[in-house]
């Protein structure tokens, strides 16, 4: 399909899935795209892969490693691939870390979060979906004002593919519930204080009443990494 007949499909599909629950949106998606299609995780925790899995199992599950992971991050990774019948693929940057330093200056990530973002996330990325038509995201309504009006089927125009959200309509509650039932992998720094779970210089423990984006570039005029918009 060409780029114009991608963005067609998605916008239909945007329109008659709202309602519909998540594996339906994961079944669309796994008869549509097939092994056109894959999740991407940052092993936050394993809902969206575990759906997506009985959706088309040994879906791809892509997973951004940005040398910046708390180890607990990369033991759900391995934990992920090990139990789940899914094909986890790790994406890293082009530089290390420690290349990176040589090139830009060291903890690059408190100076320019953006370029950081850009260098160690968004690029990698761009690069680990070449393969794909469409991917599946675990972006929710609730997490964050910037994220209220994510689309369950849209159309990711910069990467000129499909995005597909099948939880965007979930709270947390229904999050909770899903992995109390199913016992789906979660990373256990939720556990610890941590709504939102980034790379380690960026993400702190939220406060009570906090939203659960607070905890990530805490005081600095930024609340996403760039791959989603």
């Amino acid at each position: 399909m060409t780029a114009t007949d991608l963005r067609a499909l998605a916008e239909r599909a945007g329109r008659e899935l709202e309602e519909a629950p998540a594996p339906e949106i994961l079944r669309w998606a796994a008869e549509t795209f097939g092994k056109r299609f894959c999740v991407t995780s940052s092993m936050e925790d394993a809902v969206v892969a575990h759906l997506a899995s009985r959706a088309l199992p040994g879906v791809d599950v892509v997973f951004l490693d940005t040398g910046y992971h708390f180890p607990e991050t990369i033991g759900t990774r391995d934990a992920v691939a090990a139990v789940m019948d899914v094909n986890v693929i790790t994406l890293t940057p082009r530089a290390t870390v420690a290349e990176q330093d040589a090139a830009h200056g060291p903890r690059l990530h408190e100076r320019d979060p953006d370029l950081c973002c850009a260098l160690r996330k968004v690029e990698p990325l761009e690069r680990g979906l070449a393969a794909y038509d469409a991917w599946a995201t675990g972006l929710r309504r609730d997490e964050s004002p910037t994220r209220a009006g994510t689309p369950v089927v849209g159309w990711d125009e910069r990467r000129r593919k499909v995005k597909v959200s099948p939880i965007a309509r979930w709270t947390q509650e229904d999050v909770d519930a899903y992995v109390a039932e199913h016992g789906v992998l979660t990373n256990p720094l939720l556990m610890d204080g941590y709504a939102s779970v980034g790379c380690s210089p960026c993400t702190r423990r939220v406060a009570a009443g906090e939203d659960a984006r607070a905890g990530r570039w805490s005081g600095l005029a930024k609340t996403e990494c760039g791959l989603h918009g």
